[in-house]
């Protein structure tokens, strides 16, 4: 089958776009390819890099964007979307999302912070941490108790052969596993 003998019904399709550009794409696919509807989830998350934590934004589906539009009268434009590579297909078959499954993950995005999400960190007692700044720097230890209202917890410390508990800032705590090298600037 053809693209030209493609379902004239308009539908959400996912858009392939260029590395790190989903958000310029989806501008682009609303302003210059004229489509109403582009939906690009974005998520915002806190991690440990050489510089202590740093916020990123990242799409949450790296590369896609979702768009509506009519596949026979706007897909020219839509490739023709400056950071767009390309519209995702299955052999000759354009793939379609259903607009129920869109509805759906709109509602886990906030309309009025530009279809961003932020993910916040939850560190509890008990957890496994690795403390990432301060003079206890790559420690690893465990959370004892979670201090309501300061930001900080205690955690449990081997100091001259005994275990103590000492204070340190939630933000200065991560995960094992979540210490990545960091790949690229902010």
């Amino acid at each position: 089958m053809s693209e030209a003998s493609q379902k004239t019904e308009t539908g959400w399709y996912c858009v392939r776009t260029k590395p790190k550009s989903e958000h310029l794409a989806a501008r682009h696919l609303q302003r210059f390819a004229n489509l109403d509807e582009v939906f690009c989830p974005r998520i915002r998350y806190e991690k440990s890099t050489r510089r202590g934590k740093v916020w990123f934004v990242e799409a949450l589906f790296p590369g896609y964007v979702f768009a509506r539009f009519d596949l026979v009268d706007d897909l020219r434009a839509v490739n023709a979307a400056s950071g767009v590579t390309g519209v995702l297909k299955f052999a000759d078959q354009f793939a379609c999302i259903s607009d129920a499954e869109i509805a759906e993950m709109r509602k886990e995005f906030p309309e009025e912070e530009n279809e961003i999400r932020v993910i916040e960190p939850k560190i509890g007692e008990g957890d496994e941490v690795i403390v990432t700044d301060g003079p206890m720097s790559g420690l690893n230890t465990v959370v004892t108790k979670i201090i309501a209202g300061q930001s900080r917890v205690r955690v449990l410390l081997e100091w001259l052969g005994q275990e103590r508990e000492a204070e340190v800032s939630l933000r200065s705590l991560t995960r094992p596993g979540e210490i990545r090298a960091e790949i690229r600037g902010v």
